[in-house]
């Protein structure tokens, strides 16, 4: 793709996506096939990267892990035209009505930001066992993996007690691994836990067995006992990455999520976020609506026709010679996939 706008260090898009996983990646994929000029800034990485196989992805089977998920997603949107960078962006300012993107590489302009920077999961110290191979954070993705299955949950807050005891629904043998920590559950949870058959671990662990193919088999105590598992969660909260949201004034939610519309809108007009960033339920196929309806609503924001009443009153009639409102790099590649497809 040509950018509109080049020079030796900087490009003009109408879209930059900061963040290259499913709701960076769909809305990149909505803003370039919607006929707009589109960046994606990915410093790689990311959960979905971590992803040993694709879970609840409707279409996807589950042998595909997370970097060919990926993998794929960038090539379907590079082959509709949209650039997309491996840098990692430093730094967002506002630019005559723009924002100017700065990277380790240079910098770029862009007439709408799509931030979907994610956020990292809180690890407990090791030793741990692989993650995707016995160590997992995503409940509602990888529960299903463990049907009477021996499972662990790490961790000492809430979130883990309820995980511990939601985990019920799937197998009888839970344990809760406190890991030398006390319980900072509430008085009410601890009546709850009381009352479901989960083993509370107070030792920490001090080692892992893993089997030939790396799976997680059993955990070693401080106390001297082996305990089997097929894998569990740790629960350890949470940091979100706003800090780019947050220079731009973008209002954040009391837990660190960017506070967006119902179309990723944030409070700082031109700038929208989506996925882990956002509050709702970190899944795959979310972050992947989060992306199209952001993408949408960027396409209705940007497009040239049709032109209001007022708009024709100033500036006359949409002559053909206006039309498409495309740029010619996004035409070409419009029409080299018509023409494949008519093959």
């Amino acid at each position: 793709m040509t950018p509109s706008f080049e020079s030796e260090d900087e490009s003009h898009y109408e879209v930059a996506v900061v963040g290259g996983g499913p709701a960076g990646l769909t809305a990149a994929l909505y803003t370039t096939r919607l006929g707009h000029e589109t960046a994606v800034f990915d410093r790689g990485g990311g959960r979905a990267a971590m992803m040993q196989e694709t879970h609840n992805v409707i279409g996807v089977p589950e042998s595909v892990s997370g970097n060919e998920f990926l993998e794929t997603a960038v090539d379907q949107i590079r082959s509709y035209g949209a650039d997309c960078r491996q840098e990692f962006v430093t730094a967002i300012d506002r630019r005559d009505g723009s924002f100017e993107l700065e990277t380790v590489d240079g910098t770029a302009i862009a007439d709408r930001v799509v931030l979907a920077t994610g956020f990292s999961d809180g690890r407990p110290d090791p030793p741990l066992p692989r993650t995707g191979r016995g160590l997992h954070y995503c409940l509602h993705c990888d529960a299903y993996m463990f049907v009477d299955e021996p499972v662990y949950v790490m961790g000492h807050g809430e979130s883990a007690a309820h995980v511990g005891m939601i985990m019920l629904n799937y197998t009888d043998d839970v344990d809760l691994l406190l890991r030398g920590d006390e319980p900072t559950w509430s008085d009410e949870t601890t009546t709850m836990l009381d009352n479901h058959p989960v083993d509370i671990v107070h030792d920490d662990v001090i080692g892992i067995r893993t089997g030939d193919d790396g799976w997680l088999e059993a955990l070693e105590f401080e106390d001297g006992t082996v305990r089997e598992y097929r894998g569990g969660f740790a629960m350890y909260g949470s940091e979100y990455n706003n800090g780019l949201a947050e220079s731009l004034g973008a209002d954040l939610t009391a837990d660190g999520t960017v506070d967006v519309d119902d179309h990723g809108r944030t409070s700082v007009d031109g700038l929208f976020a989506v996925g882990d960033l956002v509050p709702g339920h970190n899944q795959v196929p979310v972050a992947m609506g989060q992306g199209a309806k952001a993408g949408i609503a960027i396409h209705k924001d940007l497009r040239e026709f049709p032109k209001s009443v007022a708009e024709l009153e100033a500036d006359g009639a949409v002559s053909v010679s206006d039309v498409p409102a495309m740029a010619d790099g996004l035409r070409t590649r419009a029409n080299e996939h018509s023409s494949a497809e008519g093959d």
